[in-house]
């Protein structure tokens, strides 16, 4: 009678995956607008159940309408997350030899050279670069802009008076994903009580992540670089090539 109360080991691994997707899901979204639309369609899913349960003939005709567009509106809604989900996916090492590795030591030229052209006219910049800790609340704050890196679009962002110039630039692997975006400030020090609001800015995102920063000052005139909640100020081109090699290559250049 309660055979199906046995569950064999086919069954138990099945729980055991869905249970991992589930968890990484949840974790994924965790922090980010779109938590709070997953738990109105959680509340609409259970709402539903209850509607078939009690038999209620007009509410259960909405429902069951209602649910032939679920998954298209799902979609909709979460789209640019499972935007990021895939992405996330493709950087996974062992998948990378069936999808197209990330051009990191593009990505690391792209952001010198547009460090040394903003210096070179006296603007300013902040440059971001995710790692493997997301910044979605981060993202959230800003204008989304997915375009590839590139040396002409970071200096066109900080150009002054472009719309986009305040705030900070995100990148993700080879993609500029937002401008103009609001990151946590770190307390001021001794020695940093001078700094402007973009120096505390740019090290204060990397107190709360594992993410590194490129700080552009334009009073200053000087490149800065960011790591773990310390910063290394007035550095040359090469050291930061050198800094942004090994925190996205994990690899060392030889001297």
């Amino acid at each position: 009678m309660f055979s199906f109360l046995r569950p064999t080991l086919r069954d138990l691994i099945d729980i055991a995956i869905v249970t991992v997707i589930f968890f990484y899901f949840m974790k994924f979204l965790k922090g980010s607008r779109a938590m709070r639309m997953l738990y109105a369609l959680i509340v609409i899913f259970i709402g539903s159940l209850v509607v078939s349960w009690l038999d209620l003939k007009a509410l259960s005709l909405i429902v069951s309408s209602l649910k032939t567009v679920w998954l298209v509106v799902f979609v909709i809604l979460f789209q640019p997350e499972i935007r990021n989900a895939l992405a996330r996916l493709g950087r996974i090492k062992f998948l990378r030899f069936l999808l197209p590795s990330p051009k990191e030591e593009y990505v690391v030229n792209e952001i010198v050279s547009a460090a040394q052209i903003l210096k070179e006219r006296h603007y300013g910049g902040l440059f971001v670069i995710e790692r493997q800790i997301g910044l979605k609340d981060i993202i959230e704050t800003g204008i989304r802009i997915e375009a590839k890196v590139s040396a002409p679009l970071l200096v066109s962002i900080f150009t002054p008076l472009s719309p986009l110039h305040d705030g900070a630039c995100i990148i993700s692997g080879d993609q500029i994903v937002a401008a103009a975006c609001t990151l946590p400030l770190s307390e001021i020090t001794d020695e940093g009580k001078y700094w402007g609001m973009r120096h505390r800015a740019g090290i204060g995102i990397t107190m709360q992540s594992d993410a590194v920063s490129v700080i552009i000052s334009e009073r200053l005139n000087r490149i800065s670089y960011a790591e773990k909640g310390n910063i290394y100020t007035d550095i040359t081109a090469q050291e930061l090539r050198y800094n942004l090699t090994k925190a996205l290559l994990k690899t060392k250049e030889k001297e």
